[in-house]
């Protein structure tokens, strides 16, 4: 394979995987974690999980490996703590 063909394929593919907790640090944020069961949620340091669980962790697996301090279950969703909602949210209906 050629090398511009290579980088493409490999951009393409960098582009496509789960963020891990060294991208979320470098970016400056923390891991938001939502218990689907109960609904309790919480905003968990990356520089801490990365201490714990190591930087090339995915965000969505870190879940995997929480517990909710509300219910106990371990039924948790994990996502990047991005700074404004409404990069995590499908915009509001147009309308009145």
């Amino acid at each position: 394979m050629g090398s511009f063909k290579r980088r493409t394929v490999e951009d393409a593919d960098r582009r496509k995987r789960a963020a891990t907790l060294a991208d979320v640090a470098e970016q400056g944020l923390d891991v938001f974690c939502w218990c689907n069961r109960c609904g309790h949620n919480a905003v968990i340091a990356a520089a801490r999980l990365l201490r714990q669980l190591g930087p090339g962790t995915p965000v969505p697996e870190v879940g995997a490996r929480l517990r909710c301090t509300g219910c106990g279950s371990r039924d948790i969703a994990t996502r990047p703590a991005w700074p404004d909602p409404s990069q995590a949210a499908p915009p509001a209906a147009a309308g009145g």
